[in-house]
């Protein structure tokens, strides 16, 4: 496969989750606006509601640098639909299409449909929509929308190289965001010892488990009370859970010893090396290091990854050269 249809589909597969996992979290922090302020209100101006999902995709200084005030409908305006903010929803779902449509005979018609059928019915937003009446319907569209193209995907694709791209674009997309959200929690949302177990403490970790749909299994392993520790391994540790880390490393690994062929060592060598952190690591010992260093670190082998599928995979012998 050409390097540049191969990253086509990478960046189609990441570009779709990254909608779904902005819809995900902006949905959650309106569902968390709903509560009495007693609650839903932290003691932090940064530590607001509608920081959490600038802090999370580290859109805070961009956000910063076109409005002054940080406002819910300012929050919903640049990450869903702002032209300015490359990662805003509409913005993910252009490009995803795009790079379908660039590789439009690598992939079935089906999957061609599905994302030019998300572009044309959600590729403008209007005012309205982001209206407190509409804005939460909106946001389960873009999440059913990425479901159907998945399905559409598992269910059309011939598993050859353009299928294993576009899954490897969605779980490196999808881990980063898992981290991420985990870390927010964890680290910056972390509240005062007399909160811990209170209600504001409940609502957001039940809010966190709901924004990588994760809520039910958490009743279904644990039956228990919400609490942190065993949160953070159900999305760290759990194979069994689709969101978690350990799952998309695995995934990750496996797509890439399909893909690998003779220049793609080192990127198998990281994800097998991630993936292997991931499947003997103890809680205890996540714990007693430091969660926060911990993700901090799986955030930089992720980033270090994904230079690294470019390298081999995308770029040009040119650049490969002066990389090397």
């Amino acid at each position: 496969m050409l390097s540049r249809t191969a990253e086509h589909l990478f960046w189609m597969g990441r570009h779709i989750e990254r909608a779904e996992n902005t819809a995900r979290m902006l949905d959650v922090t309106y569902r968390m606006r709903l509560l009495p302020a007693s609650i839903s209100q932290p003691m932090e101006p940064w530590a607001q509601p509608w920081a959490v999902p600038l802090i999370t995709t580290g859109l805070a200084s961009d956000y910063y640098a076109l409005y002054r005030d940080l406002t819910e409908q300012n929050v919903l305006e640049f990450l869903v639909s702002n032209p300015d903010n490359p990662s805003s929803i509409v913005n993910c779902l252009r490009q995803a299409r795009e790079n379908a449509r660039t590789v439009r005979g690598a992939i079935t018609s089906e999957m061609w449909e599905s994302l030019n059928s998300t572009w044309m019915e959600q590729g403008s937003v209007a005012p309205e929509t982001l209206s407190p009446a509409l804005v939460g319907s909106y946001f389960e569209q873009i999440k059913q929308r990425s479901h159907m193209f998945r399905g559409v995907t598992v269910g059309t694709a011939l598993r050859d190289e353009a299928f294993y791209f576009v899954r490897l674009g969605t779980f490196l997309e999808r881990a980063d965001n898992t981290a991420r959200i985990l870390d927010v929690k964890y680290h910056i949302l972390l509240p005062s010892p007399q909160d811990v177990g209170g209600a504001q403490d409940y609502y957001q970790w039940g809010s966190l488990l709901r924004s990588v749909s994760a809520f039910e299994a958490y009743r279904k392993i644990y039956r228990d009370i919400i609490h942190p520790r065993k949160v953070a391994e159900l999305l760290l540790l759990r194979n069994d859970m689709p969101r978690s880390l350990r799952n998309c490393t695995a995934e990750m690994y496996r797509v890439l010893q399909s893909v690998a062929g003779g220049t793609g060592r080192e990127a198998v060598r990281q994800a097998g090396e991630l993936m292997a952190r991931l499947e003997f690591a103890r809680m205890d010992d996540i714990m007693a290091a430091g969660l926060h260093e911990y993700l901090l670190d799986f955030l930089e082998r992720t980033g270090a990854l994904g230079a690294e599928i470019q390298t081999s995979f995308f770029a040009s012998p040119e650049t490969q050269a002066l990389v090397a």
